[in-house]
């Protein structure tokens, strides 16, 4: 059972120019290649959480709604844990990504744009319950698989041309 509980409802959405505001994030960790190899020279190799739809087939980056009472880092965050059950140090944002959603649609933005603001997440804690978990299942995957599994455009544009630029300028300090 879990003690957190996911934010439901659109009352405290943001809404700027027709599109709904959204942050999410790619989360990302280090695994030793020698665990899977056996070699004792231990070079790593960098693998993103991602996480089951939960309105049909693929995988996806944990995102959500961003609202009033939060910043859009807090938002980001906040949909790590809900979606994903994961926590860390949220780094750099990756960069800005428009797309149409199908399944929300509402009043202030009936035809469903939205802009996500993507960052990235260097996870420090998997938890063993989180308040989606019941919905949704999370996998490691490198970013080759990712990119392949990915159900959306614009998030594997997020992954190719935000997160992994990003990664060969930045995320490389991380490890030395």
């Amino acid at each position: 059972m879990c003690d957190l509980i996911a934010r439901t409802g659109r009352l405290q959405q943001r809404y700027e120019n027709g599109c709904r505001l959204v942050a999410g994030c790619i989360p990302f960790r280090y695994r030793r290649i020698s665990e899977e190899v056996g070699d004792s020279e231990c070079g790593k190799v960098v693998e993103v959480l991602m996480i089951s739809s939960s309105s049909g087939p693929g995988l996806l980056f944990p995102k959500g709604g961003w609202e009033n009472d939060e910043t859009v880092r807090e938002a980001a965050a906040r949909e790590a844990v809900e979606e994903a059950g994961v926590r860390g140090i949220l780094l750099d944002l990756l960069g800005e990504y428009e797309f149409k959603s199908k399944t929300h649609q509402d009043e202030f933005c009936p035809e469903g744009l939205c802009k996500a603001a993507m960052y990235a997440l260097y996870v420090k804690e998997e938890l063993d319950s989180w308040p989606e978990q019941e919905r949704r299942s999370r996998t490691w995957l490198t970013i080759p698989e990712a990119v392949e599994n990915c159900r959306h455009a614009w998030m594997k544009c997020a992954l190719e041309e935000g997160f992994c630029k990003w990664h060969q300028d930045k995320g490389l300090q991380l490890i030395q």
